[in-house]
């Protein structure tokens, strides 16, 4: 810490007005970016600026010199940060539990979507269908396709494989895509 800054600390400790307003507006700026990365509300990151200030100075003899003014304060910008966030959270309705009305208990039971055999079938016919295509393709096609896309080769690799140039195994990689476009268009 400078010794500008630790003076004006020691002149805020002593009650000195300007001294609050200088490290107010030394770090305002640094501490409504913290908040609002947090909170992201620009209006209640102003607000918690405010309350960080007042929560700071009015703990200011509890801030220990050894450590830097400014990741002290940091840590009250957070720690206000979280205390808003975990007043403003939302009362969570417990699927485990009951739910009780004047007509007695109900429990809740809520529909699963996750499995839609419509789509499975779907999902599995397209992938039937993209090896059929890749299968009909030319060897030389087909042995850059499967590299590249199944077994994640890199295009130098391949041509190693191959024992083939890199110009070639990309040239090869573009035909085959286009063949199999037109193969899967026939398709659909």
């Amino acid at each position: 810490m400078d010794d500008n800054e630790a003076k004006t600390i020691a002149d805020a400790l002593k009650g000195n007005q300007r001294a609050y307003e200088s490290l107010t507006e030394r770090h305002r700026q640094a501490i409504f970016h913290i908040i609002f990365k947090i909170v992201r509300n620009n209006e209640t990151a102003h607000d918690l600026v405010q309350e960080t200030f007042m929560k700071a100075f009015a703990s200011l003899e509890s801030y220990r010199s050894e450590y830097r003014f400014s990741t002290w304060l940091y840590k009250i910008a957070a720690n206000c940060s979280i205390d808003y966030l975990r007043k403003k959270r939302i009362n969570a309705l417990s699927l485990d539990q009951e739910v009780h009305t004047k007509d007695g208990s109900v429990g809740i039971e809520v529909p699963d979507h996750s499995f839609n055999p419509e789509k499975e079938l779907e999902r599995k016919e397209q992938q039937y269908n993209i090896e059929e295509a890749i299968a009909s393709l030319p060897d030389k096609y087909r042995e850059v396709i499967i590299y590249r896309h199944k077994d994640d080769k890199s295009y130098e690799e391949i041509a190693d494989l191959l024992n083939i140039p890199v110009g070639t195994v990309k040239a090869r990689i573009f035909r085959a895509r286009e063949l199999l476009k037109k193969r899967l268009r026939s398709v659909v």
